[in-house]
């Protein structure tokens, strides 16, 4: 049974392909949340925020700095084509920058407390949950401090991912 000469991967650079692994690799270090220019994920971020220069960067720069604080063990990692990710034993949740919103997604929001009514997107699904914050907007440090606490026991709990 002869099989011939395997089929062109769509990383091979052929018309109409995505781009090479070289492109992908010389971006992003798939070994690890770093990239390739060594800087580290939590500068990337920084250097993100900067970039933006507009109300954007500050509302994910205030964001970033109350979950920082609200978790001190806190890993920050780039995902999903630069995504910024916080984490503590598993994604506490992901900041997310639109034209008109902010949008930090958590990973298992469905089942946190949110007695603030702080999430106000992604409220039909069972897992996510997510909180926009549009230009001039900011949720209450305290209630916004609670989720991030709230989200961290869950991890550290051990519950169930879906």
């Amino acid at each position: 049974f002869s099989v011939g000469p395997p089929a062109p991967s769509r990383l091979d650079g052929d018309a109409g392909s995505v781009p090479e692994t070289a492109a992908i690799q010389g971006r992003l270090n798939m070994s690890g949340p770093q990239l390739l220019t060594g800087e580290s994920a939590s500068e990337q971020i920084t250097q993100r925020i900067a970039e933006l220069g507009d109300w954007r960067g500050s509302t994910l720069a205030r964001m970033r700095s109350l979950i920082r604080a609200a978790d001190p063990e806190v890993t920050e990692e780039l995902k999903w084509m630069g995504t910024p990710v916080w984490s503590h034993n598993g994604i506490i949740c992901t900041g997310e920058v639109y034209k008109k919103i902010v949008k930090l997604t958590f990973a298992r929001g469905a089942s946190l407390p949110d007695p603030a009514g702080l999430f106000n997107s992604s409220l039909d699904g069972n897992t996510r949950r997510a909180i926009d914050i549009s230009e001039g907007e900011l949720p209450p440090a305290a209630a916004f401090t609670a989720l991030i606490k709230a989200a961290v026991s869950q991890n550290l709990a051990g519950v169930k991912k879906r």
